[in-house]
């Protein structure tokens, strides 16, 4: 057995690279069953970022359905989600470049079915009685104005007569059709609530000429958050709700929720996108669910008559997506040594066949870290939770007594979470001797709504407080090297990210990934989903203005006592570039060492594949010259002011 190398960590060479994973890397989105026939969604980096949609049929032949350039992603919201639907082999879907629903029969070019104009759409269904899609749209054609969602139809037939079936509230989302055509069920909340703080289910009736006649809430409120209401197969109405602390199933009985399976687990998730999926009927009387337990995601069949629920093995440890046939279920699926894969399982014998996987690339298990579990002692006597990733490589150890620098990585959201799946991207680091922490700080979603309500009021704070009694956790135990500790988030992690730099001096690097900096400008100029998203983790703005200039990075550039590296897009709605500007100039001006990548064409997070290789890559030259070690990759340069 060859000896491995001795070298410095983050030193050592891996076949790892930022082409591997970007040029031969896909994500996947919805997934549709349409009969016997699979749709899902690809973003494919090496095509610019489009969303492709792709059908498996029944015979197993897989095939491409759109024709570039068009791309299969709406902007409601900004997040989008629920851009595609299929109904009879006919696919219906929204178009980036537009913002037009599109309809694509087999054999034919797409033909818009809505007018051109400033109105957004997403989460579509089809109304088959009469010859209709129902879902949101979003219209932005007034300036100035905040942005109008409504429930609305869509005829089929191209004629753009668009009817607004339900309206008066700030967010719709989730209409579904019962299986009779007689009713429709949807979510609706107002500002300055977000979905996973609390929605409510309403249920109408439709008229002889398709408009909804009565309507009733049947569940949710303001601090009861409803997840993907469905209708079972016989027409009875089902969804998740929070109202014991934890997002379980529950179904309506004559005007009375009925809880199904009532556990400390999560069988919903937070609505970022249209579209999730967590559960789906193989019959009336059994549910294909996906549940969660302390970060780990699991498969279950639940009967909806004995309440009793049946565990399914797989072995996989990172669920989501779920859609349900009688004979199989489809959804995405990854573990720590495989990666986000499109799924599908016999619901006859319960074996599973991967139907595509997100990248083809082969890695020796010699490269692979694999995450442990941890939880670590935080403030006020509570535990926070994360996975460690150890540096791996085979061919490399490091010269005696030298501990792993360490990369804290904060998700964003904030109110997401981070898996244990395997990424090739975090293995690009740990396979060249970096160890990470990623860290589900309080206020993260798969703990509970006590856990996720830990950051009300607290953002900047617990989340800090989380990642830096994570550094001490492992430094105590004699685990990385406690005076080489990078911090890098994106979006609400960039906060982070942003926020422990000026507040701690536990880390001597920090990476900024279109990073919120300035809590009044976001609160001011960021889109309309998330306008008052800040009043629940900070505090109501203007009247607790202080508050948001007192936790707002931009405001303590003198307490960065570290090197910064900041990455941009210039299309960025969500956090706008000046967000990134405004710090960058400054330390400048300070002579902190700082860099700043923008990427033009790029909006909230990456797509292309020669921004995010050279994203990966700077990332690592920053990390090289601030820590002092050499690379064994020829990478392209970043300009660093004031090194």
């Amino acid at each position: 057995m060859t000896q491995p190398r001795i070298a410095p960590y983050g030193s050592w060479e891996s076949p790892i690279t930022a082409d591997l994973i970007i040029y031969r890397g896909i994500a996947f989105g919805e997934i549709v069953l349409d009969g016997e026939d699979i749709y899902w969604q690809e973003m494919r980096p090496a095509e610019g970022g489009r969303f492709a949609i792709v059908r498996m049929a029944a015979d197993g032949s897989v095939s491409d359905l759109l024709p570039q350039p068009f791309n299969a992603r709406t902007r409601v919201h900004e997040y989008g989600g629920g851009a595609f639907t299929v109904s009879e082999g006919i696919v219906y879907f929204s178009n980036f470049a537009d913002q037009r629903i599109y309809r694509l029969a087999p054999g034919s070019k797409p033909e818009p079915i809505t007018p051109e104009g400033k109105m957004r759409y997403a989460d579509y269904v089809v109304d088959r009685q009469r010859n209709r899609l129902i879902g949101v749209r979003e219209d932005h054609s007034v300036e100035g104005r905040e942005a109008v969602n409504t429930l609305v139809s869509i005829p089929l037939d191209g004629s753009e007569q668009i009817q607004a079936l339900v309206s008066g509230n700030d967010f719709y989302s989730s209409p579904r059709i019962s299986p009779d055509g007689e009713k429709l069920a949807w979510l609706t909340w107002n500002h300055p609530n977000m979905p996973w703080d609390g929605c409510e289910l309403w249920v109408g009736t439709f008229a002889a000429g398709g408009t909804i006649a009565r309507a009733e809430r049947v569940a949710g409120g303001q601090s009861e958050s409803i997840f993907q209401p469905a209708w079972s197969p016989t027409g009875v109405l089902y969804f998740a709700s929070d109202r014991t602390g934890w997002w379980n199933l529950y179904r309506l009985e004559h005007g009375k929720a009925r809880n199904l399976c009532e556990m400390a687990a999560e069988f919903g998730t937070p609505q970022w996108a249209f579209g999730m999926s967590t559960y789906g009927f193989a019959a009336p009387d059994r549910i294909i669910c996906i549940y969660m337990r302390q970060g780990v995601d699991y498969l279950g069949s639940l009967n909806t008559e004995t309440w009793k629920l049946t565990p399914i093995e797989t072995p996989y440890t990172t669920l989501g997506g779920i859609k349900v046939s009688p004979t199989q279920a489809v959804f995405r699926a990854g573990s720590p040594t495989e990666p986000s894969s499109l799924v599908r399982l016999d619901l006859r014998s319960l074996q599973t066949e991967t139907l595509r996987r997100s990248s083809t690339v082969e890695i020796d298990a010699g490269y692979i870290s694999i995450p442990e579990a941890i939880e670590f002692p935080t403030e006020n006597g509570l535990t926070a939770y994360a996975f460690f990733y150890p540096p791996t490589n085979k061919d490399f150890a490091a010269p005696q007594g030298e501990l792993p620098p360490l990369i804290v990585e904060s998700h964003g959201g904030p109110t997401s979470m981070t898996r244990n799946m395997l990424s090739l991207h975090k293995q690009y680091w740990t396979s060249r001797g970096f160890a990470i922490l990623d860290v589900n700080y309080g206020g993260s979603s798969g703990f509970g709504r006590a856990y996720r309500q830990r950051l009300e009021g607290q953002w900047g704070v617990v989340d800090v407080d989380d990642c830096v009694n994570g550094v001490r956790y492992l430094v105590e135990r004699g685990l990385v090297d406690g005076r080489r500790v990078a911090i890098t988030g994106g979006s609400a992690g960039g906060y982070t990210t942003l926020r422990a730099l000026t507040s701690r001096d536990t880390f001597q690097a920090g990476a900024s990934h279109f990073g919120v900096s300035d809590l009044e400008a976001f609160a001011q100029e960021t889109h309309k989903f998330e306008s008052r998203y800040l009043h629940g983790l900070i505090g109501p703005y203007p009247e607790q203005r202080d508050l948001y200039r007192q936790r707002s990075p931009i405001n303590y550039l003198d307490q960065i006592p570290c090197p910064v590296i900041f990455f941009q897009g210039l299309d960025d709605r969500i956090v706008p570039p000046n967000q990134a500007e405004l710090m960058v100039e400054a330390l400048r001006k300070k002579g902190l060492p700082v860099s700043y990548l923008a990427f033009e064409g790029e909006g909230h997070g990456f797509r292309r594949a020669e921004n995010i290789k050279r994203t990966l890559e700077a990332e690592l030259y920053f990390y090289s010259r601030v820590f002092g070690f050499e690379l064994a990759d020829e990478v392209e340069p970043v300009e660093i002011d004031n090194l």
